[in-house]
């Protein structure tokens, strides 16, 4: 794992980085022009919008000159990377201090954070103090977003108390893809799998079964009795919502009111656009554990 993933970028060390550079569009996914044009939107409007990422500055670069485009920084006010989260939610300034860079090089700590630009390292209570002066506001609401409920969701909520958008793919578990069969193409050319698709989705687990409920066995002359799994009551404690991609929001209103997971006492309120079929049919007979 160490000679897999040394972090040092410019030195084509290891095997991940030097084949993620070298072959970007074998692994990576260009960002949905819905998306670029609703964080277009959004900064239009007088949003202050933020990149944190744990990602070091050349690699975030590599990543998003693919994803976005060159011109990618011009979407966001604040770049943040080597943010090492959870941590830049839960350690104070004199802990992890922001630093400035030079050629993807981390300089000397600053003291306090007094402008919009990109930093390294650093701490959300500091940005926070940044946030305030760019807004004029004393308490100025932000909505974080983010695809880890270890690093993102739960430390922002917890120690930040921000608003939560959690990006969970395990949404798109109830959509089942089933390629079409072409009978006129000889097996010998099709792909190395194509003969043998599964017909349920890959983010449901043969193993281990649904993300959101677990199965109790079923004891003799009793009905089988379904719980809500402990990463299931992580996302309704934490998120403010849950949706399974930015691409599923991106054309909705900047205005449009969603409901909240904390709006009433349904655990399945806060996901968008419908909760995970798992929940539904039962919802009022499960439990929690």
């Amino acid at each position: 794992i160490i000679h897999n993933y040394v972090l040092i970028f410019l030195e084509d060390c290891g095997m991940y980085f030097p084949e993620v550079k070298n072959h970007p569009d074998k692994y990576l996914q260009k960002c949905p022009e819905s998306v670029k044009k609703w964080l277009k939107q959004l900064k239009s409007a007088g949003k202050i919008l933020l990149l944190i990422t744990s990602s070091h500055s050349d690699y975030c670069r590599l990543l998003c000159e693919h994803i976005i485009g060159s011109d990618f920084e011009e979407y966001f006010d604040i770049v943040i990377t080597n943010a090492l989260k959870p941590g830049f939610f839960s350690h104070t300034p004199n802990q992890r201090p922001f630093r400035t860079l030079e050629n993807d090089e981390e300089q000397e700590a600053l003291l306090s954070l007094d402008k919009p630009g990109w930093y390294s390292q650093g701490n959300a209570i500091q940005l926070y103090e940044l946030l305030k002066k760019m807004t004029g506001k004393l308490d100025p609401k932000v909505v974080y977003f983010g695809d880890s409920m270890h690093s993102d969701i739960f430390p922002a909520r917890h120690y930040s108390n921000w608003e939560t958008v959690f990006i969970l793919e395990e949404l798109l578990g109830d959509k089942v893809m089933v390629p079409a069969e072409s009978e006129s193409e000889p097996l010998e050319k099709k792909g190395k799998y194509e003969e043998d698709q599964p017909k349920t989705p890959y983010f449901i687990s043969k193993q281990w079964g649904s993300f959101f409920v677990d199965r109790l066995p079923v004891l003799e002359n009793a009905e089988e009795t379904l719980v809500r799994t402990w990463s299931c009551r992580c996302i309704s404690t934490y998120s403010t919502i849950a949706i399974p991609s930015l691409e599923a929001i991106a054309d909705l209103p900047l205005d449009y009111r969603f409901t909240r997971f904390s709006s009433n006492s349904s655990a399945t309120a806060g996901y968008f656009p419908s909760p995970p079929g798992a929940l539904l049919p039962n919802e009022e007979s499960m439990t929690m554990k």
